[in-house]
């Protein structure tokens, strides 16, 4: 639920939700709440120490996957354990891996300020960022959380679903459509009733996970704009994003050969493509601008921040002409058609700091008419404190957690 605050901020339709929460428990005993605030500032979720027992570091730590506007939330609580060795047993196809997390996974329900943990399936959820929620299109409080389980090189792939309608996990198998390539997913999105798995290099998969039979269906990226495999690894969610704006999945790129720029290459575009429709199956550009066309607007240069190409942080989820940014502990919106900075502000986040910085960190919420009609505050700025700090950053800070089967079959 919405924590109380000061109740003259204004208001928004939505916020950009810090994808790590802050771990406390709340005053009224709740399991969850959320100080909202107005974008460009970033709101705050807390969750209670019976989601996360641990203190958070940075190798395990609590993590929002997906925000509905119903007002449910899908948040991963991965612990630290002792190393196992696990046994994966599935049809035509074995393997061991050795486990240091337990992955617990929790929907958490913002409006009344609950967490329902998930049953462990019989099955292994296999990695978080194949992991997705989307809401029943038969109303009634009901959802699905579903994870795609493909093993590259093999025609076939298994959605691991858990539906409140059911009340237990089920498997179904389903067609795998690409070829043999290895995936590098970044999360699962909900658009017009579907699931749609993001892998920045490549493009998207989607599919309805309520149908009996579901079926898989690929939209690559434009042309010109497929990664090769490997290619920027752990740094495509710097410089690209895809999410839903004005009811329709947007792509946005900023990436090129960073190598080339800093040699004086080029300097990188921002263009924001469009999926028509759901069955659509072709990107189409709408909005396309250089960052020295921006950096050139006297509203960039009234933020006081240097002539740096920033890294990606999300598209508006109303207005598809608006992008937001991070750059020295400040997130920006830029107007790309006008090549304008609309608003510009120091960002609060748990977690992590500027360094590691990237899209997967915040996530646009539209919001519940429950919450956006509560209190809101001016921003709280937690990254503040943690900046205050040394750090020392490693590559395995903050990282994505599970395993893909990348086996090669035939």
């Amino acid at each position: 639920m919405a924590s109380p605050s000061s109740s003259s901020a204004p208001a928004s339709p939505w916020v950009i939700l810090g994808s790590i929460p802050r771990v406390a428990a709340p005053d009224d005993g709740s399991d969850v709440s959320v100080a909202l605030t107005a974008p460009p500032r970033v709101s705050i979720l807390t969750v209670s120490p019976r989601v996360f027992p641990d203190p958070p570091t940075p190798h395990f730590f609590p993590f929002v996957l997906a925000a509905d506007p119903s007002g449910l939330l899908l948040l991963q609580a991965n612990l630290q354990c002792a190393p196992t060795r696990e046994v994966i047993d599935r049809p035509d196809h074995q393997s061991v891996t050795w486990k240091d997390n337990n992955a617990r996974y929790f929907v958490l329900d913002a409006t009344t300020g609950s967490a329902f943990h998930l049953p462990d399936p019989q099955a292994t959820i296999m990695h978080q960022a194949l992991l997705g929620l989307v809401v029943s299109p038969g109303g009634g409080g009901h959802y699905m959380v579903a994870e795609l389980q493909p093993i590259i090189g093999s025609s076939t792939a298994t959605l691991l679903c858990f539906s409140t309608e059911v009340g237990e996990w089920v498997e179904k198998s389903v067609h795998y459509p690409l070829p043999p390539r290895p995936l590098s997913p970044i999360c699962v999105l909900s658009h017009h009733g579907r699931l749609w798995w993001i892998d920045l290099s490549w493009g998207v998969i989607t599919c309805d996970p309520f149908a009996d039979e579901p079926v898989l269906g690929f939209v690559p990226f434009p042309p010109g704009k497929v990664l090769a495999c490997r290619e920027a690894k752990g740094l495509t969610d710097m410089f690209r994003c895809v999410g839903v704006s004005g009811g329709k999945l947007r792509f946005v790129d900023t990436y090129m050969d960073r190598r080339a720029h800093h040699a004086g290459g080029p300097i990188p575009t921002v263009g924001v493509w469009t999926l028509a429709d759901p069955d659509s199956t072709e990107w189409t550009l709408e909005h396309e601008a250089s960052f020295t066309e921006i950096w050139a607007d006297q509203s960039y240069k009234a933020t006081g921040l240097p002539n740096k190409v920033p890294r990606l942080a999300l598209i508006h989820p109303k207005n598809p002409d608006v992008l937001y940014f991070f750059l020295q502990e400040r997130l920006f919106g830029v107007d790309v058609p006008a090549r304008k900075v609309v608003v510009c502000e120091v960002y609060g986040l748990v977690a992590p700091p500027s360094c590691c910085i990237a899209t997967r960190f915040v996530r646009s919420w539209e919001l519940p008419r429950a919450l956006s009609s509560g209190n809101w505050s001016d921003g709280i700025n937690l990254a503040e404190e943690s900046y205050a700090r040394p750090y020392r950053p490693s590559p395995e800070d903050y990282h994505m957690v599970g395993s893909l089967r990348q086996t090669f079959i035939g």
